[in-house]
């Protein structure tokens, strides 16, 4: 066999194998992007709690890209309270009608140590009224990441910490999943 040739085809088959091992050819989901919701490595099972955290993170993060609609609450169209209502209903959660409501349906917690699927309440000033929720789908080093329904945007998914205009109005966190 001709050096050339022989080389050529090892060539190939070290390129194949070093391709196949590599996570680029991997089927990557285009509806939505699910986040880690921890940086800790997790040494044994999750708790049921946890599992149904992530899962309602994941199933809120599909409705990114749906319009925003006053009073939506359907997937024909959201506004930020018919959203995160809409998405736990769909576990068999049930939230009041609007986001000044839904901020007492659960148990107030310190913003610090929201999880998956808990809810975040904003205020255009510190005593003022509730006007907007969204739902976390990740606190990690690199902040806390919420996906929620937009009147400018619709359902999208925002860093809370690196956002100019919600990191100076988040206020207040409950969490309505519980053990």
């Amino acid at each position: 066999m001709n050096r050339n040739v022989a080389l050529s085809i090892l060539l190939l088959l070290i390129l194949h194998f070093s391709l196949s091992s590599c996570n680029a050819f991997r089927p990557v989901s285009t509806a939505y992007h699910s986040y880690p919701s921890s940086t800790t490595a997790r040494t044994k099972e999750p708790k049921e709690e946890d599992v149904l955290r992530q899962k309602v993170a994941d199933y809120a993060q599909q409705f990114v890209g749906t319009k925003y609609k006053v009073a939506g609450k359907t997937p024909g169209g959201f506004d930020c309270s018919g959203f995160t209502g809409y998405v736990m209903s769909q576990f068999d959660i049930q939230l009041s009608a609007s986001s000044k409501y839904q901020e007492s349906d659960g148990k107030m917690i310190p913003v610090s140590e929201v999880q998956p699927g808990d809810l975040m309440f904003f205020r255009r000033e510190k005593n003022g009224a509730v006007f907007h929720v969204s739902l976390v789908i990740a606190n990690n080093e690199n902040g806390i990441t919420v996906v929620h329904s937009t009147s400018s945007r619709g359902v999208v998914i925002d860093n809370i910490q690196q956002s100019s205009y919600w990191r100076e109005m988040y206020a207040t966190a409950c969490r309505v999943i519980r053990p």
